[in-house]
């Protein structure tokens, strides 16, 4: 039976204060929610923390590019707006992006030029989880979980009134960006307010590139269309009581943007989300806490051409999710929860590949952990009930009306052994079950960011998979090492396969293939539609695996301080049933940084290396490597009762021609879309 979320988010609610009304106590620090759902700071999967002025300093125009250059973290890049996370070779829905520990809603997983609904300058703090993270947010979760941090539902008592403004421009797109966020309140209230914006031109690149608008084409050393804007804010407010909260916000995401794919299309998004969030601590019996998140989201976007609104993506759905703590059962302490989550989604216009419809999903988890005298083990399991349906559509007769349920399951072993103070090891074993997306399943038409016509298949079964994740750390003082290994084996991958025929944009060819005119045009359309290849989703067998070590080394200690930084990883990731590698996986990378110290003074200078990726499937050409130089100056200093950093960071610094290899654009449109060139980057940081 589906349930109006209002009706059901406020009876979950009532329920939810009738617990909290029998609670007595004080509130506890806020957690991880990417690493641990009970709080401790031991976690068996890696995880990887950006916050501060390391997350300042890494800030980019989309949060792919922001990530990328973590250990293990790569980015889709589909230029400076539109980018996902790529996570051990791992995109799309296989990486799951939340805010605050719930689902961020959009439709960026459909498309690589559809941008996240979240820009990185609002955000206080980034998670990634990488590898599965099935076990509490789904199969979708199997490749990792990318958790955003605003605060914008406060979790505890606040003490009078604190914030944050921020404001930087850079040269490589004449970007200019700020933000200011206020907090404030009383043990009992709590308040939160944030706005931001950014403006950002055409982005500098160290090569001429052509560009055709208005029927003129021009050449210029930027990426054509490749501007745009976004703003928005929030505003949330919770109140607490003596053994927890409940809160609840309201926020809204704009953003206007060109798709660096074509010279005249345009993309507006507007997203709007309503969360409600609350949580019972140190209740006494059997059940220990009580923690309540419920949230809807009403997002679109319209794709205009030469001005002409064209194709329109909406989604609109809730999640809602209950988490009950038990009380702990001698060394044994976990929790049980209940998952919710409805959508629908519809794309109409000349480029809807896909039909409207709607998906439900019903989950039960567990979690537990067992506390041992070297460590401790841990051990999960999710069951879902996924129901993914087309409703067609009686104006494209290629859409049909279809249904399928599917059962995933999902299971996690992990454990965590403190070999001595400096030492601790890891270890992993997650079997993943995750249910086909409505893309996967029923899309049927073309795709611009892809260049080819994409072809559902409704017969898919559920993609299986079993992954394992060894982890060693070290620290002794300023120094640290990680390292981990993995491996996922996946017995049937969904993946988009080329069949080997042509379609036009009408679906001419079905089967068989259109007929070339001679010009790139189909015979079928009378010569006036452009010929795109065909490609299926099909499921194969795939095994993904690699290394990933970072780490940091004291080399002067004193009044002035040195540390090398040092990353790098690998991933091979392979098609097993056809025998080549899998498309767009990052190729081996090395990195290093030289930090320095002095005061309130801070300097960096280190580069990232990309290797050549030959390692590509066929009909792919191989991706040149390429070495970027990047450097930063920081300064702190006070003004009354404001801290101030200023920072000043150049990117680039030798401006080198570089293309992604993990970006579809560097294959569908080769030369078109480079990396940015010589970029510097100055700005401020107050906190009071």
């Amino acid at each position: 039976m589906k349930i109006p979320f209002r009706r059901g988010a406020c009876a979950a609610a009532s329920w939810f204060l009738c617990g909290a009304a029998a609670a007595q106590g004080t509130s506890l620090a806020p957690v991880t929610v990417t690493a641990n759902p009970l709080g401790a700071p031991q976690t068996a999967a890696p995880v990887s923390e950006l916050s501060g002025t390391g997350l300042l300093l890494r800030q980019q125009g989309s949060l792919g590019e922001t990530l990328n250059g973590v250990p293990g973290v790569s980015s889709t890049y589909f230029g400076p707006a539109a980018s996902r996370p790529v996570i051990r070779g791992l995109d799309g829905d296989r990486i799951r992006i939340l805010e605050n520990g719930g689902a961020l809603r959009d439709v960026s997983g459909l498309s690589y030029d559809h941008a996240v609904s979240m820009d990185p300058i609002a955000v206080e703090r980034i998670e990634v989880l990488r590898g599965p993270g099935a076990l509490l947010y789904g199969g979708n979760a199997v490749g990792g979980v990318v958790n955003l941090v605003d605060n914008r539902i406060p979790t505890r008592p606040l003490d009078g009134v604190t914030g944050r403004a921020d404001a930087s421009a850079a040269s490589a797109n004449r970007e200019r960006q700020g933000a200011v966020m206020v907090e404030g309140g009383t043990k009992r209230i709590g308040l939160h307010v944030d706005a931001f914006g950014r403006r950002f031109d055409e982005t500098r690149v160290p090569v001429t590139l052509p560009c055709t608008q208005d029927g003129v084409t021009r050449l210029s050393r930027r990426i054509c269309n490749s501007d745009g804007d976004a703003h928005g804010g929030a505003v949330g407010a919770s109140a607490f009581f003596d053994k927890g909260y409940l809160g609840a916000s309201v926020s809204d995401f704009r953003s206007g943007y060109g798709s660096v794919a074509e010279d005249e299309v345009r993309l507006d998004v507007r997203s709007r989300r309503v969360a409600v969030q609350g949580e019972v601590r140190n209740l006494r019996g059997a059940l220990q806490g009580l923690k309540l998140q419920a949230l809807q989201t009403d997002y679109r976007h319209t794709e205009s051409e030469a001005g002409v609104p064209g194709t329109v993506f909406r989604t609109e759905g809730h999640d809602v999710r209950l988490e009950a703590r038990h009380a702990p059962l001698g060394p044994l302490e976990g929790l049980v929860g209940l998952h919710v989550d409805e959508a629908t989604l519809s794309a109409q216009g000349a480029e809807a590949f896909v039909p409207p419809g709607e998906t439900r999903q019903r989950a039960l988890f567990v979690y537990e952990e067992l506390g041992t005298g070297w460590g401790k083990l841990t051990f999960g399991a999710r069951t879902e009930r996924v129901s993914v349906e087309s409703f067609g559509d009686p104006e494209l007769a290629r859409f049909t009306p279809g249904r399928r349920t599917f059962r995933p399951a999902s299971a996690s072993l992990g454990s965590v052994w403190n070999l001595n103070p400096s030492w601790q090891a890891t270890g992993t074993l997650s079997r993943t079950q995750r249910a086909p997306k409505d893309y996967e399943l029923f899309s049927d038409g073309p795709h611009v960011a892809t260049a080819a016509y994409e072809l559902g298949n409704a017969a898919l079964g559920i993609e299986r998979s079993t992954s394992i994740d060894l982890g060693v750390q070290w620290k002794a003082g300023a120094h640290r090492l990680k390292l981990s290994a993995f491996q996922n084996r996946f017995r049937n991958y969904i993946a988009l396969l080329a069949t080997g025929l042509s379609r036009d944009a009408a679906g001419n060819g079905a089967g068989t293939g259109a007929t070339d005119c001679g010009d790139g045009t189909s015979a079928e359309s009378g010569c006036t539609e452009p010929l795109l290849p065909e490609f299926a989703y099909q499921q194969v067998s795939a095994r993904l695996r690699g290394l990933e070590a970072e780490g940091s080394v004291r080399l002067l200690e004193g009044a002035n301080t040195v540390d090398l930084e040092l990353r790098g990883d690998l991933v091979r990731a392979d098609n097993l049933t056809l025998g080549q590698p899998l498309p767009r996986i990052a190729p081996v990378r090395l990195g290093a940084t030289a930090v320095w110290g002095s005061g309130p003074w801070g300097a960096r200078l280190g580069f990232d290396h990309w290797a050549r990726q030959a390692r590509v499937p066929a009909g792919d050409a191989p991706v040149a490597g390429y070495t970027l130089w990047n450097a930063a100056l920081t300064y702190k200093a006070s003004a009354g009762s404001a801290d101030l950093l200023w920072f000043l960071r150049l990117d680039n610094l030798g401006d080198r021609l570089a293309y992604s290899a993990t970006s579809i654009l560097t294959q569908s449109a080769p030369g078109r879309v480079p990396l940015p060139g010589r970029s510097v980057r100055a700005g401020v940081r107050m906190d009071f």
